[in-house]
């Protein structure tokens, strides 16, 4: 047993594990508190406290998870984690959507676990035990082609977990299927701690010995960019379209990480270190600003009852503390100055645009698809949340639900209150935020950067960014307006809005989801293969009594990789059936066959 397991070493405590400690406490304190409210008149008492348990237990295992010094240790609680969030999953399960979200959801996550515990033990088969010393050690006299596999291993296996394209098949199906702050728990936090593992195993474990490896991570992050944000641009269904931003925001943080990687193999430790910043920076806002949204969505559903777009609208004088957070949310996700999303992505172009100068030139090429990718990621997420915001809160309501809206519990409010505050801070506190993440990737990168070259006050002329001072110019502006507004208040002459004519404009003389997509469902047609169904149905030959339009688009992956795949197993399977004779002759003889198989592989290995 002390083989396995060496107790003193059972524990890590360093700077990278104290952060994913403090990303994981940031989502799940407001979530719990946001639970009260958001189960209240939903389940039975028991059905209650048996959830809240089972969450409790959840972030238990992840807090756990990224404490752990142990390889077999974190095997077993990454399993644990992973079969308490396919219960949480589960909390519906009287709806047959949620079974097969979860059926997805579990499926994919253990064929991941299943390359994990391959590579922990091609590890420990070098090393003879699973501490993780022990095994980095080991891992250093390994050949340039087992670590190349170990490496490929160690990215399914945290891939699948984080949602990186073609691997993300699950996420869209389990986030909405599950309570509101379980999906922001999930999204914010537990996605992230693959990321953990992808640091800690392949940075600090295995070491980054191939500059392919980089960019390996940087084509699946600028894949994943685009891919999570062109059909989160299609979706409707406000916690399906924040699923896939999930997608796009593991492949900006990826983007970081994967820079992080090629840095570090061409001995660029400076620059290493700062897209590393940049990549933990907006790991730690995407667990906030996402956490934010699936909790304003859950208030959507909660007071509307329903999360479908094309039925909300008018929302904001319903339900205006869960529009004011959303909105938050949304300009964070959308990178817009001062909040936070604004400063990752910011930090994560100075990275690609830095290293643009001094790698080789087919690289620095590369890096310009990168930064192309990026730029184009953050203009299609604020057109996304546009959308999201302005058909679900504005305007009139398109639906006798949305109508009778009602503002949350303030259980709810305080949840979404708290997580809006982390949004806002971890904007506006950047420079103090850019140095505690310093700490944490300079045992990583073997580099410490200071903010000095970064941030400022915004008042210099060599100055880059504040955030601090574009708050206060923003702030400074909108007081200037309301003053203005008041001062004209007396002056003015309120009337009728004009609307190119009609006075009578209702709710379905609105622009809707579908249309708002339109034109980009059009420009990545390529992509998307959008299809199209309409019905008609007449009094007569000239006059239509009504007109159903309904448009589609294709998930490329699940239809010609995981269907096609099922497929042909579903069919392997069929044709296989034919060595069930039902002989018992031949049934040994299969026995014997493979005895002899595994005596000759023994024999080789």
């Amino acid at each position: 047993m002390n083989l396995l397991i060496n107790l003193k070493s059972l524990v890590v405590l360093d700077p990278l594990a104290l952060f994913f400690l403090i990303v994981i406490s940031l989502v799940s304190l407001p979530s719990l508190i946001y639970s009260i409210g958001y189960f209240k008149n939903k389940f039975t008492l028991t059905k209650f406290l048996s959830t809240q348990l089972v969450t409790l237990a959840f972030i238990v295992s992840m807090l756990l998870l990224v404490i752990v010094g142990n390889a077999l240790a974190f095997l077993i609680v990454w399993e644990l984690m992973t079969l308490l969030s396919y219960l949480l999953v589960l909390t519906d399960s009287e709806k047959e959507a949620a079974v097969g979200a979860a059926s997805i959801y579990i499926i994919m996550t253990h064929i991941g676990t299943a390359f994990l515990t391959a590579a922990f033990f091609l590890i420990f088969r070098h090393s003879g035990s699973f501490d993780l010393a022990a095994m980095a050690a080991a891992c250093q006299t390994m050949s340039p082609l087992l670590r190349n596999w170990l490496f490929i291993f160690f990215l399914i296996g945290f891939g699948t977990k984080a949602g990186i394209v073609p691997l993300h098949i699950w996420l869209p199906y389990a986030h909405p299927q599950a309570p509101s702050h379980i999906s922001a728990l999930m999204s914010g936090v537990m996605i992230k701690t693959a990321l953990y593992g992808l640091i800690r195993f392949v940075f600090l474990v295995l070491g980054i010995s191939s500059l392919w490896w980089g960019i390996t991570v940087l084509t699946l992050a600028i894949i994943s960019c685009l891919v999570g944000v062109i059909y989160a641009l299609m979706e409707h269904d406000l916690k399906k379209l924040l699923a896939y931003h999930s997608v796009e925001n593991i492949g900006i943080i990826l983007l970081g990480l994967g820079l992080s990687m090629v840095f570090t193999r061409l001995n660029l430790n400076n620059l290493a270190a700062l897209a590393m910043i940049a990549g933990l920076y907006h790991l730690i806002n995407h667990a906030a600003f996402k956490g934010l949204l699936f909790l304003c969505a859950g208030s959507v559903q909660k007071g509307s009852g329903t999360l479908d777009m094309e039925k909300l609208g008018g929302l904001i004088k319903k339900m205006p503390w869960t529009a004011a957070f959303f909105l938050v949310g949304a300009m964070g996700i959308s990178a817009l100055p001062p909040l936070n999303g604004f400063v990752s992505e910011w930090l994560t172009l100075q990275a690609f645009f830095s290293g643009a100068l001094k790698v080789p030139g087919m690289l620095a090429l590369g890096f310009a698809v990168g930064i192309a990718a990026l730029a184009l990621t953050s203009g299609l997420a604020a057109a996304c949340f546009v959308k999201a915001f302005g058909i679900t809160f504005l305007a009139l309501p398109r639906s006798q639900n949305a109508e009778q809206a009602k503002e949350s519990p303030a259980s709810m409010l305080l949840g979404m209150f708290l997580l809006a505050l982390s949004v806002v801070g971890l904007g506006l506190l950047a420079p103090t935020i850019f140095n505690l993440l310093a700490t944490v990737t300079a045992p990583i990168c073997q580099a410490s950067l200071q903010t000095s070259n970064i941030f400022s006050l915004g008042l210099q002329p060599n100055s880059t960014i504040s955030p601090l001072f574009i708050a206060i110019l923003l702030g400074s502006g909108f007081l200037a307006a309301i003053a203005a507004y008041g001062l004209l208040q007396g002056k003015t002459r309120l009337g009728r809005t004009w609307d190119c004519g009609y006075y009578q404009i209702g709710s379905r003389n609105e622009y809707t989801a579908t249309a708002f997509s339109k034109p980009f469902r059009i420009s990545f047609s390529l992509f998307l293969l959008p299809f199209r169904k309409t019905e008609k149905v007449k009094d007569s030959f000239y006059h239509v009594k009504s007109f159903v339009y309904e448009t589609y688009t294709t998930k490329i992956f699940k239809k010609y990789l995981y269907d096609a795949g099922l497929g042909l197993l579903l069919h392997s399977a069929k044709r296989f059936k034919r060595v069930q004779a039902g002989s018992i002759h031949l049934y040994i003889s299969y026995i014997l066959a493979t005895l002899v198989l595994l005596i000759l592989l023994v024999k080789i290995l």
